[in-house]
């Protein structure tokens, strides 16, 4: 049996992150239990990457007040914890008369939201900004963004960890019994853990973990997406997200600059029951293609370079029809437990405001003592591809790491990797890697320097080759030498 905890909260993505680094700004023994080997291996890490403006929800929605207030302050949030972030705008593109009325009826629910700078656009003005698009007129988003996903989730977690918070991974929570003096004992893979609250924050899991503390009747349905990436020489041509006009429940197939500079293409919109199945079928790939084509005609197979995907868990009800952000806590069921529930988009948006509502929530429970020692700052690996020829010759002067690429098409240096590897929060995986440098994510995706950075990471942590994770567990890269030296 593990020690006591105050918090200990189910599930490490965005939101489970940002939980964490909220809560760690009072005195309180914090734990995350994350079932993956990484904080960013499901939804947190599965999606289009776009800081939304909160124009699409509906009115008195906590998604529409939730991502208004995400937006405003990611700016913020990307200077204190490092990560890339960038204001870049976004298009909604029309052709028809019906377009213009839905674009109109769009900008008066945003500007209820409290969301801003929400412009009509004519097409003059919408190829001054996006020349390759096609499209008539456009509603002007100012506010908008793209954020590195992968970055700021980690970011999160990291701030947490040096807050005080404990992670603990390849931890899937399996059963959760209330004591009689309301504390929990939670079970998983990795042994029992006792704590005073639960939360809830377990993604694609919520409905399971509702489950599991009382809270029954939760139906999730997963949205599944499929995206095409696009090679970086295609990023000139999109300086920010092209959108078609939303349907009632849907955003439409897009088109997404990165932080990077690549391009997204996607996400289409299929409803499924398997929560673990990633695969991206050729059809699938071919329709995101033709769809995309009407808006953003600069899609051509020679520039792909990955596909992927992501699941939603959508909250719906009795009808099928989606359901808002659910964050509450019943006291008649389950005492001191935080219970988040269809935290789907605009969640990676919402991720700190959500976080911030819950405690709320707590604090009407429970005082909460300020942590007079919470530092909100986290520094990020030096990406030495970003610096200048001044700064890249004055960090090989200080270690000379940084003079030996490791990863060529992202210019990626050994003494990134090595950072990556000794991340703080213990990931010891591939991926682990990928997502913390960019490497394996260039043109040739990894074909290069995998293997390198596979042998590194026996290296530094004396593992054995047969001990190395991709990404999951049983994600093995390797099951033994291939010759004997």
């Amino acid at each position: 049996m593990k020690e006591m905890y105050d918090v200990l909260i189910i599930g490490g993505g965005v939101v489970g992150s940002a939980m964490a680094r909220e809560m760690s700004r009072y005195r309180l023994k914090i734990g995350v239990l994350e079932k993956n080997l990484d904080v960013c291996n499901e939804t947190s890490g599965r999606n289009s990457g776009v800081v939304h403006g909160g124009f699409a929800y509906d009115r008195g929605s906590l998604k529409a007040k939730l991502c208004v207030e995400g937006n405003k302050m990611m700016g913020d949030l990307a200077k204190e914890l490092d990560f890339h972030f960038i204001r870049c705008g976004k298009v909604l593109v029309g052709n028809t008369e019906e377009d213009m009325e839905t674009l109109k009826r769009t900008m008066e629910q945003g500007k209820d939201n409290g969301a801003t700078n929400l412009e009509l656009i004519d097409e003059k003005r919408l190829h001054e900004l996006v020349p390759a698009v096609v499209g008539k007129f456009a509603m002007f988003s100012h506010n908008s963004g793209i954020v590195d996903p992968f970055g700021y989730t980690i970011a999160l977690a990291e701030n947490a960890h040096a807050n005080g918070v404990e992670y603990h991974f390849g931890c899937e929570v399996t059963a959760i019994r209330r004591e009689d003096d309301d504390t929990y004992e939670i079970t998983t893979t990795k042994g029992n853990f006792k704590t005073r609250w639960v939360v809830n924050c377990a993604g694609l899991g919520c409905g399971k973990i509702s489950d599991m503390l009382g809270i029954t009747g939760y139906r999730i349905i997963g949205s599944k997406g499929d995206y095409i990436i696009l090679d970086k020489r295609t990023g000139p041509l999109l300086p920010m997200p092209v959108y078609p006009v939303p349907s009632n429940t849907y955003m439409g197939i897009h088109v997404t600059n990165t932080t990077d500079g690549n391009v997204i293409i996607g996400p289409n919109a299929d409803m499924v029951t398997d929560f673990t199945y990633y695969g991206v079928p050729q059809k699938n790939m071919d329709y995101l293609a033709e769809s995309a084509s009407d808006l953003w005609p600069c899609i051509h197979k020679a520039d792909y370079i990955r596909n992927y995907s992501g699941i939603l868990p959508k909250w719906v009800d009795e009808k099928g029809v989606i359901q808002d952000f659910k964050i509450e806590i019943k006291d008649e069921i389950a005492p001191h437990a935080l219970n988040l529930v269809g935290i789907e988009s605009p969640g990676l948006t919402a991720a700190v405001p959500i976080a911030r509502y819950a405690i709320e929530l707590m604090k009407e429970r429970e005082t909460l003592e300020e942590n007079p020692d919470f530092n909100p700052v986290r520094k990020g690996i030096r990406h030495f591809a970003q610096c200048t020829k001044e700064e890249q010759a004055e960090l090989i002067k200080e270690n000379p790491d940084y003079g030996e690429v490791i990863c060529r098409c992202e210019k990626v240096t050994k003494a990134e990797i090595l950072q990556a590897i000794h991340n703080p929060l213990g990931v010891d995986t591939m991926t682990g890697v990928k997502y913390r440098t960019r490497s394996m994510m260039g043109r040739c995706q990894g074909g290069y320097c995998q293997m390198r950075i596979e042998q590194l990471i026996e290296q530094e942590l004396g593992k054995k080759e047969t001990e190395v994770q991709y990404e999951r567990e049983g994600s093995n890269v390797l099951f033994g030498k291939v010759r004997e030296v």
